[in-house]
């Protein structure tokens, strides 16, 4: 399946500000990037770097007046629907040493807090890949989702209490409870064709198996027109700018999502 995904950002920079930007597809993953295009008004250098899980970055300094950022790119998604021939739980000692971080507790997922109720959601439950669909489903029961609803990014524990959130919300949800129960997972963040209303999206991955699966508790169903942009351990590692200086305004985002011929 081939998508074009677009983003474009418009800033107003009233004084020197630093961004560090994360907007170009992931390379790899199940997807193939066969156009990309990256243009930045006015021009402006800026600094390409990948992060510790392998995102790519740009860096760059913000002239004072209006800055604008427009990305577009046309990514072959490969078909991520079939059912897993592997969901059995990995133990913790026979894990990858690159999945081990996504064990733990961190700055918006905190598992060490949500042991009592996974275990309660996925009592009887076959461990692995049967209880994060258990997980998943109770997240998109309990949990409204609610576009819009959130600023700024919120725990797992607020998001919990307070019973709704936006797409990052309830995957950080699902994420602190498979976690608490010793299943690896990442946040994830990208494109999803026909999302309403459209926007940059968020969902979960965790490794069963050997191998990452995909979930979201926002969606009835896991459809295959997504594109991913990042993974992390949670929305500290994976926002779409870093902002450093408080000069710089968001005054827009525009994203599209469309379906091409193959």
């Amino acid at each position: 399946m081939k998508l074009s995904v677009s983003c474009s950002l418009h800033f107003q920079i009233v004084e020197a500000s630093v961004l560090i930007l994360m907007l170009r597809p992931f390379k790899g993953i199940q997807q193939q990037i066969k156009r990309e295009t990256y243009s930045i008004t006015p021009e402006t250098p800026l600094i390409e770097s990948t992060d510790s899980f392998g995102n790519s970055l740009q860096r760059l300094k913000l002239p004072i007046g209006s800055f604008s950022i427009h990305t577009s790119t046309d990514v072959i998604v490969k078909n991520r629907l079939k059912a897993p021939k592997r969901k059995e739980f990995i133990e913790i000692h026979c894990l990858p040493n690159e999945v081990l971080p996504f064990l733990l507790p961190s700055r918006y997922c905190e598992s060490d807090r949500f042991g009592d109720l996974a275990r309660d959601i996925t009592h009887q439950i076959q461990p692995g890949y049967d209880q994060v669909i258990k997980i998943n489903t109770w997240v998109h029961d309990c949990i409204a989702y609610i576009p819009g609803s959130s600023d700024f990014p919120l725990s797992a524990i607020e998001v919990h209490q307070r019973g709704y959130g936006v797409c990052r919300d309830l995957a950080q949800v699902a994420i602190a409870l498979c976690r608490s129960i010793s299943i690896p997972s990442r946040l994830v963040v990208g494109y999803l064709h026909n999302l309403q209303p459209m926007d940059l999206h968020a969902w979960f991955e965790v490794y069963v198996g050997e191998q990452w699966h995909a979930f979201d508790p926002t969606q009835v169903s896991f459809e295959n027109t997504r594109v991913i942009i990042a993974f992390g351990r949670d929305a500290a590692d994976v926002p779409i700018f870093h902002q450093f200086g408080s000069g710089c305004l968001l005054n827009s985002m525009d994203v599209h999502v469309n379906l091409l011929d193959n």
